[in-house]
Formats: C-alpha cells, sequence, structure tokens
C-alpha cells in the first residue's frame, strides 16, 4: 500500500486531541531527559524539533537554549506545541524551508517512520551546522526473534507507518548521511497495551488484532518484551533506540 503524506496527517489529526495521553512514554521524563542529554544543549543553541508534534521534545529544551523551532505536516498536532516552542512551521522533513546550517542541534523523536528515507535524514543534516547534533529516538523491535509479531503489531496500531526498525537501523541512518560520533542508547518503555492502542485513529477490530498477537505470541517475544498480564490487559517492556550523531563539514 502507498502511503501518501495525507494518510498522515489524517491519521495525526484524528489523534491530536488525545496523543499525549495515548503512550506513557509521551510524557516519560526519563526519556526526555536522555533525548536532551544526548543532545547537550548549550544556551547559545538553535534547536529544530522535527515531527513535533503536540510539543513534548521541545517543552524539554524550553530554558536551556536560545531558540526552539518545531516543524511538523499535522496543524492539529503543531498547534498544541506553540506555547513551548519560539517558531513553527508546517512543513514535511524532506524538504524543510530552512538555509544550510540553520540549526545547533536537530531532534526527531518517533518521526522518522512516516518519513521517507533517507532523504529526511539528509535534510536534517543539511540544516544542522558542521559540529552540531542530531538526535534521533525510535520505538525498534529488540531483534529478528520479536521483529515479525512486533511489527505487525505496530502496523496494526499506525497504519500510515512507511518503516519498522531493528536497534542498528537508527544509528545507521546517521552514519549514512555521514555523522561521526555516533551512539545508540537503549531505553525501555513499559506500556499496558490497552492504553497504547487507544490511540483515537483505529478501530476496535484492529486494537482486538493487537491483543490477539499478545494471546498467541511466541515464546522469544514474550522474554524479550517481558509481557505480562495484570487484570487481563498486557504489559508490554518497549524498546526505544536514542542514536545521537554529530554532523561533519560538507
Amino acid at each position: 500500500m502507498t502511503i501518501s503524506r495525507d494518510d498522515v496527517v489524517g491519521h495525526f489529526s484524528a489523534r491530536a486531541d488525545r496523543y499525549d495521553r495515548s503512550s506513557s512514554w509521551c510524557t516519560d521524563d526519563e526519556l526526555a531527559a536522555l533525548t536532551v542529554q544526548l543532545a547537550a544543549p548549550e544556551p547559545t543553541d538553535r534547536v529544530l524539533d522535527v515531527a513535533c508534534g503536540t510539543g513534548l521534545v521541545s517543552r524539554h529544551f524550553k530554558d536551556r537554549v536560545d531558540h526552539i523551532t518545531g516543524m511538523d505536516i499535522t496543524t492539529g498536532m503543531a498547534d498544541q506545541a506553540r506555547k513551548h516552542v519560539d517558531e513553527l512551521v508546517i512543513a514535511p522533513a524532506e524538504a524543510m524551508p530552512f538555509p544550510d546550517d540553520s540549526f545547533d542541534i536537530v531532534v526527531s523523536r518517533q518521526g522518522i517512520q512516516f518519513m521517507e528515507l533517507p532523504a529526511a535524514v539528509r535534510e536534517m543534516a543539511r540544516v544542522t551546522r558542521p559540529g552540531g547534533r542530531i538526535v534521533l529516538v525510535h520505538l525498534c523491535a529488540y531483534g529478528t526473534a520479536d521483529r515479525d509479531e512486533y511489527f505487525e503489531v505496530l502496523r496494526l496500531r499506525n497504519p500510515v507507518r512507511r518503516h519498522f526498525f531493528l536497534p542498528d537501523d537508527v544509528p545507521a541512518l546517521l552514519r549514512e548521511v555521514g555523522c561521526e560520533q555516533v551512539t545508540a542508547t537503549r531505553y525501555v518503555s513499559v506500556e499496558d497495551v490497552d492504553v497504547w492502542s487507544d490511540n483515537g485513529a483505529i478501530e476496535e477490530d484492529r486494537r482486538e488484532a493487537i491483543r490477539e498477537v499478545y494471546r498467541t505470541a511466541s515464546d522469544d517475544f514474550r522474554r524479550l518484551h517481558a509481557v505480562e498480564q495484570v487484570d487481563g490487559r498486557f504489559v508490554d517492556h518497549m524498546l526505544f533506540v536514542a542514536a545521537a550523531g554529530v554532523v561533519t563539514a560538507g
């Protein structure tokens, strides 16, 4: 299935009102602190938050840097970010309306799955000054043992997703666009699957199909995700990979 920009905008327009409550990781201060730590902001820095959504990442850079620009393609999401940013731009990541070397830091959390790759990350590198940093934070399967089942869960929850990642894929994107000193840090978020699947943009039959994946999950999947059942509800330990790299000249 070909997924268009309009498909992505439609999906997130439906999710906009409840997005901040849709996952534990959305408002997880420890995950946000890891993102800020990897970005290593200075008070004079200019930051670009790509796929800023409701400003959940941007708000943690507020009062730490000189200027924050939020960028997204979904107005219903981005309007909620206005209080957390100094400037808001509605534009696609693959064609950013900024000159070369405009920012000291570019961050994107849970955004690259909807973008054309590596084009979007190449744009991130273009608008980051030499010596500046790019930070990508994204959900990943733990490995090949849980890949097929987990990717099916992600596909059911978010049918406009273009890409699915293993842990090495995220730092590889930074290396592909010429970043150096690339690091990757793992972070596990504990999620109630019923809360996590109730995103406002999918029907109940998809939520039930997600539950069925957990009911029939392989031993490897259950082990890697430390799947628990609490009062009949599934709890999953979901893996984030936070990758950071330094942009080089040229």
